[in-house]
């Protein structure tokens, strides 16, 4: 039984790596937290005087990615989801299209980020999928079909 616990990967040499299909972040993982950090506030600014989309705007630009930011992107997440919350459903739409395509698919990103979270933690599913069905009527399924193959994860 023991030539399960081989890790037959790791003796092939064609086996592709994270790192060799796109360039990590180039910032170090303290400074990647720090950046966040910074954008949480802004948020928070923006959400104080009712300007969703400015910030939604805020919450998606230069997301975390790579490895060893971990505790970035979970607060990225967070981020992201403390705006979708705080938006009204009617507000939705003119919201979706005021983004451009790129901010379309990171808000999906993290949309399936939120889902794929255990017990879905803070984020009410009824609202991510809310916002994933308005999504995708504004941004087509090519959206999804971006997200789902695109390697820079958040």
């Amino acid at each position: 039984m023991s030539f399960r616990k081989i890790d037959v990967d790791a003796y092939d040499e064609d086996v592709l790596q994270d790192t060799e299909l796109y360039a990590p972040d180039p910032r170090e993982p303290a400074q990647v937290l720090s950046d966040t950090k910074q954008k949480q506030l802004a948020v928070r600014s923006a959400l104080n005087r009712s300007d969703i989309t400015s910030a939604l705007t805020v919450a998606l630009e230069g997301p975390p990615y790579g490895p060893h930011v971990e505790e970035a992107k979970n607060l990225a997440l967070q981020i992201v989801v403390s705006v979708l919350n705080s938006t009204k459903s009617t507000d939705v739409p003119a919201v979706l299209r005021s983004l451009s395509q790129d901010e379309q698919d990171t808000l999906m990103k993290y949309i399936y980020k939120g889902m794929g979270m255990p017990g879905w933690g803070d984020v009410s599913g009824s609202v991510l999928l809310g916002w994933h069905e308005k999504l995708t009527e504004i941004a087509g399924t090519g959206c999804i079909v971006r997200v789902m193959t695109d390697r820079k994860t958040v």
